[in-house]
């Protein structure tokens, strides 16, 4: 009735805004765990608008709050009804599907893999034959309870007596064998026996070989769990019989026979006590254990991603393992008493291995083992993510067993009956271990604790693990007498069931806004964080840990993996990472999403995960036979999957394209694959809308009806997509973009069933938290509701822009402004305005009447022109415009220059008139102008210059006057025109190896004729390692240091910092980092161990040209003209990734490489631009013919040499067979010590010595013209279309060379002829053979090229000429040795040592001097 209150204070709760009110209640009445902490949160909200009014400022974002679970869209699939449960999940082998009866007639079971364990094992000969179990089919009658071998299927008689009574188990093994022993002697000799009577170490505990030295001991306690016990199935004495285990007492070829005998064994005693009561068939359960080794776990506390065994070692040891039991009459496979679901894992896929191969049906039970009260195994997952990790292999019966006693077990057995969908299996121990190690359960204490079990239907299938006995197993059979087993549980909906350490069910998730979605963790991604990207390149993997954690503490529910990049080995980072990971339960909890570019990434990552997994990604793209393959793969393995809406004509774009690819997509993987179609994620492809393209306007549309159609047409999918390619047009204004956004996935998630995304969820607004207007214009935009919905939004955009702008001043909301075209601009602004957008069409006309303006011409220069170019260099720096813009400023500002260069060139020479000088003296160089003077040149041999002439344009549209006097320029040269120019700073560029050598030759030269420039080095083969160790050295002072460029990017940066006042600092922080660069250098080739070149040559790869022989002869030997291709005819074999690089643009994930970088949102407009640009070019070049090709090709009889170490070229197959070598290719061998077991490798390995017939091919190819065009646009200071052409060149010959490649395999040497692959397989070298280049990683020496170029007359049949250091000319060339054997492969020779190269200059009869020069860059020495 009454309160003490300040009334002036007092709301009325009807005023009370509803989410502060919602607060309150939960508040008061204690309706919510975080109550409190979401009132505080509220409360520091309230205090920050009060600081904002205070100052003025805009009010803060308002905090969400509580978010009520939007309820998720249903389709007809959610509410179809569903037949009641008569059996479990069955596997997808036809044998089990159709209810095969396993015929036990193992001796038909021949495929070679099974056949060779056999072939290889230790069991005696007399038994060897003795596989086949098959029983005549009369021999009871065929109904149930009968059951005869070979005419009943196992799988229907298991369903139903597990669904009649509670089946028993058999009791511990190593129990009874102790308890033999207390009675009788049981010590080393009695387990030697006769046959390991000499045996090299002590044998005594290994329980399993009693099988084959003791087998009456083990043969007798089978009979008495049977007999005394009523067991209906025994399982085998096999718990240790593997490899792995067997380690431990030096028997490992012993397993198929221990695992053999085991089986046996149980399968005679069984045999004996049916034919006693045929109305209670016996079962031999074959037991696979755990191993001693932990595939999740690592055995070393300093390093978490050690392992002492790998997921394919485990897969080997446990497919032995299996084929000795099913040979020895094992009717049922148990995987039991895993601690590590890695290892249950491993297991499970030789079994499903071997029963594809075999065809049988074999009924499969698992049991884990939780270690403790935690109610977690000891690799930490929980029981249900357990279950969901294995359940993709369809066992029968899964349970629990071990470690716990049956009371402990309950709470822990009762949550896997609630979460399996097949019968439930528990043998538990005889209560805790005593002090003494032994069990102090009774048969009536045991049978009791379990009367909880049958009580509440948990189980189907009981028995006892450590310490049970018979009289326990007895005890407990008649307790289950009165009971009825648990049923079957009723079918329900699929759900995508993965699992870290936890579990969780995708379809029961709803993300922080409550909308039902499925938010991936973006952040541990190389291509979405580049703090991620550096920790990786940096090794850094614990500092990698944290993003993950952070993810995890922000709400991931899964965190996606991506360590995809060119200089980072993506197969190591990827298994290391996730080693690391899985031993992290912060980061292990959630499940893992494996995204990688290359399957084999992926794949990699799936064999060290527990958990079930979600893979990215798949497609139709590859074709569908290897599409089947990947699939069929990650089925095995149980992992979720993204398919991508590509197939082999492309990505889908409408609406149309994007059902049909999903739909196809979807009936190949649930019909062929019998993928579970739950496990499905299409990601139907989220284009980018209001680009102001009317083709680009539906692209919201098409994708939310799209995926309401194949979430109706393919049942249970999910649905995901990258959100961030709708808005990039948008992109800079944050709130814009989230509002787009908000209402895109509202009606996506609610109206059309998206499920599933890769976000950064703090960034994603709730629809309710869009501002109306902006609403309104999302709305129009995402549906395509209005003509002018860009328009409008871009007016939104614009703003928003100014009102962050105001913002920032202090201000409140930005006013209106008026529009207006920026041809409404003054001359200076509209010149300004050209330059920075790179438009060219009205420079003339503005130019002039800005000069009206003026007193000078120069004056527009200094003034308007390097005014826009100082904005373009800006924006440039800052990331904000990329290359190609940069460039067409460049042709914008060249055009506005030579328009003026006249008027500048009259003003020169009236003046001097007026001060009586003779106007024709004038100087035309004069470039007192500019900010500074670079030379920039390529060096000697090399005619590669286009990476130059982008950093040449970058200077220069910074206002750097550039000296750019060509390619193959001697050092004299460079020496001699950096004097005459007086240049401030001098540039060397080179592509080719060697040139790194005439580098060093420069800085030499240079420091002795006393320069004072500062060196910079750049282009494709040098890096900053080598311009620290090997150049720098030579020139590097405080006043001239050497300086590496990565890319043109950096130039300007680099050359400002080198002529501006914080030289002195640059300069220090650069001599300190290469400094610590050379020790590091230094010290690492002090750590690193090289093999002598006899040790390498020793263990080389050994190819068995017997069993793979050489191809064929060439259908053409000899020398072969190839001038007949035209552009036309390889442009579809066009990689156009590396043009995108050329140009230094770069998408992010998830759009990496073309055309995916179209999607990207910094780059993508861009890339798009310059694309178009390409094609329009290209169809010129085409038409115009003002590019060819040209080509030679050489097919000659080769062997590998004597020695193993080069291959010898011989003219024609008589001179080969008289030993008369015509060529020899001299090849270096790898040396630098490897961690694993690989071999040493040359390129002649892959060649067969004398005695075979194999061959060895070569070609050179050009493309012709492009000087003369890159001179002609040179002509119109055009620099956008002169590099422009040199990049197409690049791409035209080396599709030609992929062509040509092509042409070799499947015609001219016609060693594939039946080869059918698509460009993109090409591409991915998905053929067999390689073609490595001299001078490239395989074999890095250039001098070869001089060797091939006699043997195929590449100077003589096709114009093709090398330099005096060896690089192609044309510039646009490329040549190799073609290999064909399929062993052959890509690889990197890396460093070498003084023996080896000794070896090589005497083979080669160089001397040593000049093969050490050559060599130089991968030399582990330093040479005199």
């Amino acid at each position: 009735d009454v309160g003490i209150v300040n009334a002036k204070e007092m709301i009325d709760y009807h005023s009370l805004e509803p989410d502060l009110r919602e607060l309150c209640e939960n508040l008061v009445f204690n309706k919510t765990l975080d109550a409190t902490d979401q009132m505080l949160e509220r409360t520091s909200y309230e205090r920050a608008v009060i600081d904002a009014k205070k100052k003025g400022l805009a009010p803060p974002k308002k905090p969400r709050g509580p978010t009520p679970n939007l309820p998720r869209l249903q389709f007809p699939c959610d509410s179809m009804e569903l037949p009641e449960a008569n059996e479990p999940p069955l596997p997808p082998y036809a044998a089990a599907r159709n209810h095969v009866p396993n015929p036990y007639k193992n001796s038909s079971v021949a495929h070679p893999k099974i056949q060779a364990i056999r072939d290889k094992s230790s069991l005696p000969a007399e038994k060897r034959a003795l596989i086949d179990y098959q029983q005549p089919s009369d021999a009871y009658p065929a109904e149930f309870p009968y059951f005869v071998r070979g005419r009943d299927s196992l799988r229907e008689y298991i369903t139903k007596l597990f669904t009649t009574k509670i089946a028993i188990y058999d009791g511990a093994m190593g129990t009874m064998i102790q308890n033999y022993s207390k009675r009788n002697k049981l010590e080393e000799e009695e387990y030697r026996g006769e046959r390991f009577k000499e045996w090299s170490c002590n044998v005594k505990g290994n329980n399993d070989m009693l099988s084959i030295t003791q087998p009456q001991i083990i043969a007798g306690i089978y009979k008495q769990y049977l007999e005394e016990g009523e067991s209906d199935m025994i399982g085998t004495n096999t718990f240790s019989s593997t490899t792995i285990a067997m380690g431990d007492y030096e028997m490992e070829p012993y397993a198929y026979e221990l695992n053999y005998e085991g089986a046996r064994l149980a399968r005679e005693v069984c045999d004996e006590v049916t034919a006693k009561d045929p109305t209670r068939p016996r079962f031999v359960v074959g037991a696979l254990g755990p191993t001693n080794r932990t595939a999740s776990i690592s055995p070393s506390v300093e390093d978490p991603a050690a392992r002492n065994v790998t997921f394919d070692e485990l897969v080997e040891s446990y497919f032995e393992q299996v084929v000795g039991l099913v040979d020895g009459g094992c009717d049922i496979l148990m995987v039991e008493t895993i601690f590590d679901t890695l290892n249950a894992k491993a297991a499970l896929y030789a079994v499903g291995e071997f029963l594809e191969m075999s065809g049988l049906d074999i009924p499969l039970f698992v049991s884990g083992t939780l270690v403790d009260q935690s109610g977690r195994t000891l690799s930490g997952q929980t029981g249900e993510a357990f279950y969901a990790s294995i359940r993709h292999s369809k066992p029968m019966a899964v349970g629990i067993n071990c470690a716990l006693g049956t009371k402990q077990m309950t709470p822990f057995i009762e949550r896997m009956s609630k979460a399996a969908e097949c019968f439930v299996l528990a043998y538990s121990n005889a209560g805790l271990p005593n002090v003494m190690g032994g069990y102090d359960d009774t048969p009536e204490d045991m049978a009791e604790q379990y009367k909880a079990f049958f009580e509440n239907g948990y189980v189907n299938f009981v028995g006892g693990c450590c310490g049970s006995t018979p009289p326990h197993i007895k005890a407990i059979r008649d307790m289950t007498a009165k009971y009825s087993p648990r049923p079957l549980p009723k079918k329900t909906k699929p759900k995508m069931w993965l699992s870290g350490l936890e579990d969780m069910k995708v379809e029961d998730q709803h993300n922080h806004l409550g909308l039902p979605f499925l938010n991936v963790g973006e952040r541990c991604n190389i291509a979405g964080s580049m703090k991620f990207k550096k920790l990786m390149m940096a090794g850094d993997y614990e500092s990698a840990m944290d993003i993950a954690k952070k993810q995890v503490e922000d709400g991931a529910h899964v965190i996606d993996i991506n360590v995809d990049d060119g200089l980072l080995d993506g197969l190591a980072a990827m298994q290391k990472f996730v080693k690391i990971a899985v031993t992290d339960p912060e980061v292990s909890k959630v499940p893992f999403m494996l995204d990688a570019s290359k399957f084999e990434i992926v794949l990699a990552g799936l064999k060290w995960c527990q958990g079930k997994c979600i893979v990215n990604s798949i497609s139709l793209k590859v074709g569908e036979e290897l599409f089947i393959e990947h699939a069929t793969l990650l089925r095995k393995h149980g992992a979720a999957v993204v398919v991508m809406a590509f197939d082999e004509k492309g990505q889908a774009a409408t609406e149309e394209d994007k059902v049909r690819i999903c739909k196809r997509s979807y009936d190949i993987l649930v019909e062929k694959v019998h993928f579970p179609p739950e496990d499905i994620i299409f990601d139907p492809n989220v284009l980018t809308i209001g680009t102001g393209l009317e083709e680009h306007n539906n692209y919201g549309v098409d994708f939310i009806n799209a995926t309401k159609k194949i979430k109706e047409q393919c049942p249970y999918v999910k649905i995901s997509g990258g959100i961030s390619n709708l808005s990039f047009g948008f992109r800079g204004v944050m709130k814009i973009r989230e509002s787009i956004h908000a209402v895109f996935l509202y009606h996506a998630i609610l109206e059309a069933g998206m499920d599933v995304g890769i976000v950064n969820a703090k960034e994603m607004l709730a629809i309710d938290e869009v501002d109306p207007e902006i609403r309104k214009a999302a709305d129009d935009l995402v549906f395509n509701k209005s003509p002018d919905a860009t328009e409008v939004m871009l007016d939104l955009t614009r703003k928003e822009k100014e009102a962050i702008e105001v913002r920032k001043k202090g201000g409140g909301a930005a006013s209106e402004v008026k529009k207006s075209s920026w041809r409404d601009l003054d001359a200076k602004k509209r010149l300004e305005h050209a330059l920075v957008n790179g438009i060219s069409e009205f420079v003339d006309k503005d130019v002039e009447e800005a000069r009206q303006t003026v007193n000078r011409p120069l004056e527009v220069i200094e003034g308007p022109l390097m005014d826009g170019m100082n904005v373009v260099g800006d924006l440039f720096g800052s990331g904000k415009m990329f290359l190609p813009q940069v460039i067409k400023s460049a042709r914008v500002m060249k055009k506005a220059v030579a328009y003026l260069l006249p008027f500048m060139d009259k003003e020169k020479k009236d003046n001097m008139v007026k001060m009586g000088l003779n106007p024709d003296d004038f100087d035309e160089n004069d470039d007192s102008n500019y900010a500074g003077k670079v030379l920039m040149a390529t060096v000697k041999g090399d005619v590669h210059d286009i990476g130059k002439n982008i950093v040449a344009v970058v200077l220069g549209c910074n206002n750097f006057k550039v000296y750019d006097i060509g390619v193959m320029c001697s050092c004299e040269l460079i020496l001699e025109k950096a004097k005459e120019y007086d240049v401030d700073v001098i540039g060397l560029s080179g592509l080719i190896t060697p040139s790194l050598d005439e580098m060093v030759v420069v800085a030499k030269e240079l420091s002795k004729g006393g320069f004072k420039q500062p060196l910079l080095i750049g282009g494709a083969t040098t890096s900053k390692m080598h311009t620290a160790v090997k150049i720098s050295p030579n020139y590097t002072t405080n006043d001239h240091p050497v300086v590496h460029v990565l890319d043109a990017s950096r130039s300007v940066t680099v050359v400002s910092s080198l002529l501006g006042e914080g030289k002195a600092d640059f300069v220090e922080e650069l001599g300190e980092e290469y400094e610590e660069m050379r020790e590091d250098y230094y010290a690492g080739l002090e750590d690193r161990y090289f093999l002598s070149h006899e040790q390498a040559m020793e263990q080389k790869l050994k190819i068995n040209f017997d069993e793979s022989p050489p191809a064929p002869t060439p259908k053409k030997m000899g020398v072969t003209l190839i001038d007949s291709v035209t552009i036309e005819d390889i442009v579809p074999f066009i990689d156009w990734n590396p043009f995108f690089q050329t140009w230094e643009l770069r998408g992010r994930y998830p759009n990496r490489g073309y055309p995916k970088i179209f999607n990207d949102e910094t780059v993508g407009s861009e890339a798009k631009k310059l694309f178009d640009d390409a094609q329009k070019m290209m169809k010129e070049i085409i038409r115009d013919k003002s590019m060819w090709l040209k080509g030679v090709v050489g097919l000659f009889a080769a062997n590998c040499s004597s020695d193993g170490e080069d291959v010898n070229v011989y003219e024609s197959e008589a001179d080969r067979e008289a030993g008369k070598v015509w060529k020899s290719f001299c090849m270096l061998r790898q040396q630098a010590e490897k961690e694993s077991d690989d071999a040493y490798l040359s390129l002649a390995d892959f060649v067969a010595p004398a005695g075979f017939k194999d061959h060895l091919g070569m070609f050179a190819v050009s493309c012709f013209g492009c000087d003369e065009l890159v001179a002609k646009y040179e002509s119109e200071n055009d620099d956008y279309s002169k590099i422009m052409a040199q990049a197409l060149a690049d791409r035209f010959v080396e599709a030609f060379a992929e062509k040509l490649h092509l042409d070799i395999r499947t015609s001219l040497w016609g060693y594939a002829p039946d080869e059918q692959l698509n460009e993109a397989d090409l591409l991915k070298i998905k053929y067999d053979g390689i073609r490595p280049a001299p001078g490239y990683p395989s074999q890095p020496d250039h001098t070869e090229k001089s060797t091939m170029w006699h043997a195929i007359q590449a100077k003589e049949l096709a114009g093709i000429e090398l330099s005096e250091s060896l690089s192609m000319m044309p510039a646009s060339s490329v040549s190799a040795l073609v290999f064909s054997h399929p062993e052959s492969e890509y690889f990197a020779v890396g460093q070498v040592g003084r023996d080896q190269v000794e070896s090589y200059a005497k083979r080669k009869g160089m001397e040593l001097s000049l093969a050490e020069r050559w060599l130089s860059p991968i030399l582990n020495y330093e040479r005199d």
